[in-house]
């Protein structure tokens, strides 16, 4: 292959922090390279401004909350997304997470979520989303003014007391030209197609949300390493739907059961989390596979379940895998053989016609200059020689970065199925 423009940009890409890393030490979560440091605020007096089509990087204390301000107008939806980042090692519970909220000047929330790290008790990256709508079927939150973005950890105040890393994205999305549809479809194809087979393309995913690597409709594969997650980007069209499972491959040594080993989640364009899947390891081949979920619309958002109405976006959803430090426990340091399946469904479909654009640029829609877009195909073969990756270098920018590499990028998480 020639390298062309290999080192084009380069000083905005940079490569897994992984590679320098020893074998089943876990890789450094990766920000958008475009991030911006900020602090979170004590109260709502000092609250730092938080501009829709950017993302920051800020820390999250191990007890109170922190502010950030929204200066919102009257017509768009504003979505804003708190990952947080346990360092790799730290002790984390069941029930450790966080919880994010969008409020008025006034206290009222527009909208809240918790996440915790549920059965699989390893530190890795875990993401809430919260909003502020304007929507017929809600008078709150409805005027333009300052809003704020709240952010907490929940869980035992005896556990996981130290400092965690934390990445904010926020978005923004216009209103329509036309009012449609303010009810959910009430039909959809709810059936679990056969599962794509054949042999995997190697494929890494990347460390964080910035850097998920692109792929379609296939068969991916690659080798990962207890403690490690993996993120993936898929482009889904209005219309089209999505259908993923991660498969663990089996273990030539080691004994016992580690609960909740595999993590597969699935996260929309606004890194809200749509679905979860997961699965206990025993040493043998086990699968997670992701819920049926319905074909991308915008009338999805006037669903109740979050599984539902998160599939209410074009634009690059992502899949992030996460092996449970445990298996280092019981079948070694070393890494296991990783499969993701990934069939896309449905016909793609024009879509609404917004009446603004959206921040940043081209985050709800596939096509164009859009993230990830040249995965819509299944575009991107090649295995463990050098490839070619589209990858952004920085979503809140929008920035496209064409890097050339040999085989590398990385990330991943949820449900717990019985063996």
């Amino acid at each position: 292959m020639t390298v062309v423009g290999a080192l084009l940009l380069c000083t905005t890409a940079a490569l897994p922090s992984g590679a320098a890393l020893a074998a089943g030490t876990p890789s450094p979560y990766a920000f958008a390279p475009d991030a911006r440091s900020v602090a979170g605020a004590t109260g709502t007096a000092d609250a730092v401004r938080l501009t829709p089509g950017a993302t920051y990087k800020s820390s999250l204390p191990s007890d109170g909350k922190i502010y950030y301000r929204l200066d919102l107008d009257a017509t768009s939806d504003t979505y804003v997304s708190a990952t947080a980042i346990p360092a790799p090692g730290s002790t984390v519970a069941a029930n450790d997470g966080i919880r994010i909220s969008v409020q008025d000047t006034d206290g009222h929330s527009c909208s809240f979520e918790t996440q915790t790290f549920r059965a699989v008790q390893s530190p890795r990256p875990i993401a809430a989303w919260a909003a502020r709508e304007i929507s017929a079927n809600r008078s709150r939150c409805e005027s333009a003014g300052t809003y704020y973005a709240v952010v907490e950890r929940v869980g035992p105040a005896s556990s996981a007391t130290d400092t965690w890393d934390l990445e904010l994205f926020a978005a923004s999305e216009p209103s329509l030209e036309q009012t449609g549809a303010t009810s959910a479809p009430e039909a959809w194809d709810s059936a679990s197609p056969a599962p794509l087979t054949g042999q995997g393309v190697r494929r890494e995913g990347g460390s964080g949300f910035a850097s998920a690597v692109a792929v379609g409709e296939g068969v991916w594969s690659t080798d990962i390493e207890p403690g490690r997650t993996f993120f993936y980007k898929v482009p889904l069209a209005w219309g089209r739907q999505l259908y993923a499972t991660a498969e663990l491959g089996s273990s030539a040594g080691g004994d016992g059961i580690a609960v909740g080993a595999l993590d597969l989640s699935l996260y929309n364009p606004a890194r809200g989390l749509v679905e979860y899947a997961g699965t206990n390891y025993d040493g043998s081949q086990k699968a997670a596979e992701i819920d049926p979920l319905p074909p991308v619309a915008y009338e999805n958002r006037y669903a109740v379940p979050d599984r539902l109405s998160g599939m209410r976006f074009a634009g690059a959803y992502y899949l992030v895998v996460h092996l449970s430090a445990e298996v280092a426990e019981k079948y070694g340091d070393g890494p296991l053989p990783l499969t993701l399946r990934v069939r896309v469904g449905g016909s793609a479909e024009s879509g609404p016609s917004y009446a603004g654009e959206s921040e940043p640029p081209g985050v709800f829609q596939v096509g164009g200059g859009h993230p990830g877009a040249a995965a819509e195909s299944g575009a991107g073969g090649g295995g463990d020689a050098a490839m070619t990756v589209l990858a952004v270098s920085g979503i809140g920018a929008g920035t496209v970065v064409l890097v050339v590499l040999g085989v590398w990028m990385v990330v991943a998480r949820r449900r717990v199925g019985a063996l």
